[in-house]
C-alpha cells in the first residue's frame, strides 16, 4: 500500500450560498490538490460534513471527485459509523471499484469497550472487498482505540492496512509505531504533530491544512520522509499559526474560510456548524495573502 505514503487530504464538500452541493467548486478543489503535489484524496470523511449529506448528495460528491480526478491520484472513501450492520451492508452493496481503500472511523457515541471496537472492525474486515484504514479520533467518538486493539486488528486481518491516528498523543503514536506489523501504516490525523509522527516512523498524513496549502504541506511531509529535518521544520513553523486558526472555531468552517480567500469555493457550512467569526476570517485572509503559495 505505497499509495498511502505521503500526504492525503480530507476533502471538504463545498456548498453554494443557498446550500446545494457545488460540484464546480469541488472540481476546482480536486484539481488544486493534484496540481500542488498531494499524493491521495479522501472522499466523504468528517471534513466533508458527511453527517449532513443525503444519500443522493453523497453519491453526487463521489461521482464528481471520480470524474475530476480522472484516475490521476488514488482515492480513499469514508465508510464508517456506529451501526456495524449498516456499515457492513454499505460495503457489500456499494461500488468501490474506483477506490484504493476505505477509511472507517471507530464507532462514535455508543462508547464501546475495546472488545466492542475489535468486533466492529472484525465484521468490517470480513465484509470489505478493498483495504481498510482504521480511524481513531477520540475527540469526536468519545472513545480511544488503544494501541493493543489496533495491533490485534492489524495482525489478524491482512486487509486492515493502516490507521489514521488522531488522538493528538505523540506517545500513543509512538507505541503504535513500535509494535505495528511491518506492512502496517501509521498515518497522522493531527496536522500539528504530523512532522514528529513522520520522523518517528509514520507514513504521512490525512490532512485538513494540507488541502488549503497543498504544495507546502506535502513538501514538508516528503522532506520529513527523506529525513531532511531542518527543511521540514521550517515549513512546519511557517504553517503552524494557520493550523491553529483553521481549527479554532471548528472544522471544516476554518478550512472553508481559507478556500473562500483562495477563490476556490464559498465558505458555506451546514447547521449545526456556522461560519467563523469576522475576526478569524480576517486573520485567515491575512495569512493566505502573505503565504507564498
Amino acid at each position: 500500500m505505497r499509495a498511502l505514503i505521503g500526504t492525503g487530504v480530507a476533502l471538504v464538500t463545498p456548498f453554494q450560498k443557498e446550500g446545494a452541493v457545488d460540484t464546480e467548486a469541488l472540481t476546482r478543489i480536486v484539481n488544486f490538490q493534484i496540481e500542488n503535489g498531494i499524493e491521495y484524496l479522501v472522499v466523504l470523511g468528517t471534513t466533508a460534513e458527511s453527517a449532513t449529506l443525503t444519500a443522493e448528495e453523497k453519491e453526487l460528491v463521489i461521482q464528481t471527485v471520480i470524474q475530476a480526478n480522472q484516475g490521476r491520484l488514488p482515492l480513499v472513501l469514508g465508510v464508517g459509523g456506529n451501526h456495524t450492520a449498516q456499515v457492513v451492508h454499505e460495503l457489500k452493496t456499494r461500488d468501490l471499484s474506483a477506490f484504493t481503500a476505505i477509511l472507517s472511523v471507530s464507532p462514535y457515541y455508543n462508547k464501546p469497550t475495546q472488545e466492542g471496537i475489535y468486533q466492529h472492525f472484525k465484521a468490517i474486515a470480513e465484509a470489505s472487498p478493498i483495504p481498510i484504514i482504521l480511524y481513531n479520533v477520540p475527540g469526536r467518538t468519545s472513545s480511544n482505540m488503544l494501541p493493543a486493539t489496533v495491533i490485534r486488528l492489524a495482525q489478524e486481518f491482512s486487509n486492515i492496512v493502516a490507521i489514521k491516528e488522531a488522538a493528538g498523543d505523540i506517545v500513543q503514536a509512538m507505541q503504535l509505531l513500535q509494535h505495528k506489523p511491518a506492512h502496517f501504516h501509521v498515518i497522522s490525523g493531527d496536522d500539528m504533530i504530523t512532522l514528529p509522527m513522520v520522523l518517528a516512523g509514520g507514513s504521512g498524513v490525512i490532512s485538513v491544512i494540507g488541502e488549503g496549502f497543498p504544495k507546502a504541506f506535502s513538501d514538508m511531509v516528503r522532506l520529513g520522509l527523506n529525513r531532511k529535518v531542518d527543511e521540514a521544520y521550517a515549513i512546519h513553523y511557517q504553517l503552524a499559526d494557520a493550523i491553529n486558526m483553521i481549527f479554532e472555531q471548528g472544522n471544516p468552517a476554518g478550512i472553508k474560510e481559507v478556500f473562500m480567500h483562495l477563490g476556490l469555493s464559498e465558505n458555506t457550512v451546514r447547521l449545526p456548524l456556522v461560519n467563523v467569526s469576522s475576526d478569524l476570517s480576517q486573520r485567515l485572509k491575512q495569512f493566505v495573502d502573505a503565504f507564498p503559495l
